[in-house]
């Protein structure tokens, strides 16, 4: 439909980024193609390692799924997300197809191994999600292609992570946010992955960060470095969720206590994380 109706079509999926967009008259399409009665679009699997999300899964059925809990860090942010009427409506897909930057499912699964299944009349492709998203609101989607599934490998035994964000309430995006992925051999961190949101057009890999905790034992001492290096990452501009040093001061903030409670829970710890409100 998308394809004979032209570039004058939109794809509707939850909803909560195009409909405000058109209450405010900045969008207007022609046509709507409402992609929530096509079936078998809403599933979370489990299959030789990996994960699997349909592109309409929404925030709310990740938030309460048993299989999904399985990678912490992805309960951490779909529980986050603004309040129970978005989580009930908004879509995983949806949320990467927009690629807003002050987005939540982005930072997260930049952490992890994640492909991105597309779809069109031809065929399908598959790509990471690194690749896939190019910029502020730009990805690699041509107009008639559409996610069909995101693929989240398992972590090894010895992983934990976290994703904590700072918000002045609910309903609101993040001043900024922080995802953690630790890959722990003993008291030894094997491998760190770090992404920040809200400090760019794109999430941001804290490169920086990782190397201050890359086989090191993680202490005070280490904890302090990666924080500081984390200080700089991104360019963080100054709007009404406060100036770009303030921003820099919430993810070293946010980072040491993301670190933390990811090091527990790959010590097999059950520890609950949830965002921080002003």
């Amino acid at each position: 439909m998308v394809a004979q109706l032209g570039a004058e079509a939109k794809l509707l999926a939850g909803g909560q980024s195009l409909i405000p967009l058109m209450k405010l008259r900045f969008a207007n399409p022609a046509h709507l193609v409402d992609l929530n009665f096509v079936p078998d679009t809403s599933f979370i699997r489990e299959s030789n390692g990996t994960i699997c999300f349909g592109a309409l899964t929404r925030h709310a059925e990740i938030e309460s799924s048993d299989v999904a809990a399985k990678i912490p860090i992805l309960h951490d942010c779909a529980a986050g997300i603004a309040d129970v009427q978005v989580r009930n409506q908004g879509t995983i897909g949806g949320s990467l197809a927009e690629a807003d930057p002050s987005g939540d499912w982005a930072t997260v699964l930049m952490t992890l191994p994640t492909t991105i299944t597309c779809l069109r009349a031809e065929g399908t492709r598959a790509l990471s999600l690194i690749d896939f998203i190019k910029d502020a609101y730009t990805t690699d989607l041509a107009h008639d292609e559409l996610i069909s599934e995101i693929r989240v490998e398992v972590p090894p035994k010895g992983s934990g992570g976290c994703y904590l964000a700072f918000k002045r309430s609910a309903p609101v995006y993040p001043s900024a946010s922080v995802a953690v992925q630790l890959s722990m051999d003993g008291d030894l961190c094997r491998e760190a992955s770090i992404f920040v949101g809200c400090v760019g057009l794109t999430s941001v890999k804290a490169s920086e960060a990782e190397s201050a905790l890359r086989g090191k034992t993680i202490d005070k001492k280490c904890l302090a470095a990666a924080a500081d290096a984390a200080r700089s990452t991104g360019d963080p501009q100054p709007d009404m969720r406060g100036s770009a040093e303030y921003k820099r001061s919430l993810v070293a903030g946010l980072l040491k206590r993301a670190i933390s409670i990811a090091l527990r829970r790959a010590r097999g710890e059950h520890v609950e994380a949830g965002h921080i409100y002003a």
